[in-house]
């Protein structure tokens, strides 16, 4: 089988390679981060054979992780291979999964998220948003801290709602930071009230069904595509973007979208 070859593999790597025999959980940590990130630039780009890759490359990293626990001592620390991580998360679905498992009954995804939330606390959990990791980037953690509330009935009703939400705090920000004037600002409250409205966009979003991170990455994609043929167009033109004029380089900008870059 392909799983039984890649763990042979691993056996055989931790064991002749000096690369893989150096390594540990830590060590590993910022590469896994990097190899997830490539999954997600794959995923946003629809680039199916590049998907394939780097899913093989995430089940590389957690299988060596796997292997890394396997070989630590039971006197020292928690000691567990590939198959407890297989068998934990088989029993965590099928105990979170009471409505195909067992009589709960769940007809609605609204439904299946809010007693999976119960269930964590049932488990162990003190609060809801304990499972929320606190080394997120900040804007996929807004998303998943007000997704874990929404799971326990504490959210707005109507989108309308938040939207006023919105606006609201759009005018508290405008207080704190006015375009018009050279006043010094309280950069402090301003922060705290650029923050409050960024939290109630990415609230608005759920209500739009729009991912707030994945709208923000196709926009620097988008952003990166144009500038870049910016920088191409007025090379192929002998010119330099530091001895060019906002004026000169819209054109390019313009001519960009245009295009559909």
């Amino acid at each position: 089988m392909a799983f039984d070859r890649l763990l042979t593999i691993m056996d055989e790597l931790r064991e002749q390679c000096p690369w893989d025999r150096k390594q540990t959980m830590e060590s590993l940590r910022h590469l896994t981060i990097e190899e997830t990130y490539e999954l997600s630039d794959a995923i946003l780009n629809n680039d199916l054979p590049e998907i394939r890759k780097e899913l093989g490359d995430v089940l590389l990293h957690i299988v060596f992780y796997a292997k890394i626990g396997s070989e630590q001592s039971e006197d020292k620390s928690y000691h567990f291979d590939i198959k407890d991580v297989l068998h934990g998360i088989c029993d965590k679905l099928v105990a979170r999964h009471p409505h195909i498992y067992g009589d709960f009954v769940a007809d609605t995804e609204e439904a299946v998220k809010q007693n999976w939330e119960k269930l964590k606390l049932k488990e162990g959990n003190k609060s809801v948003l304990s499972g929320v990791p606190a080394s997120l980037p900040a804007l996929v953690k807004a998303m998943r801290i007000q997704e874990k509330a929404r799971g326990v009935g504490f959210d707005w009703d109507e989108k309308q709602q938040v939207w006023a939400k919105v606006e609201e705090e759009l005018q508290e920000f405008k207080q704190n930071f006015d375009i018009e004037t050279t006043d010094v600002i309280n950069q402090k409250e301003a922060e705290g009230e650029f923050g409050d409205l960024l939290f109630s966009l990415v609230n608005y979003s759920r209500f739009v069904d729009i991912n707030p991170e994945t709208a923000l990455e196709r926009t620097n994609k988008k952003f990166i595509s144009r500038f870049q043929y910016l920088e191409e167009a007025a090379r192929a033109n002998g010119k330099s973007l530091s001895d060019m004029t906002l004026e000169e380089m819209d054109v390019y900008w313009n001519e960009a979208k245009t295009m559909g870059v």
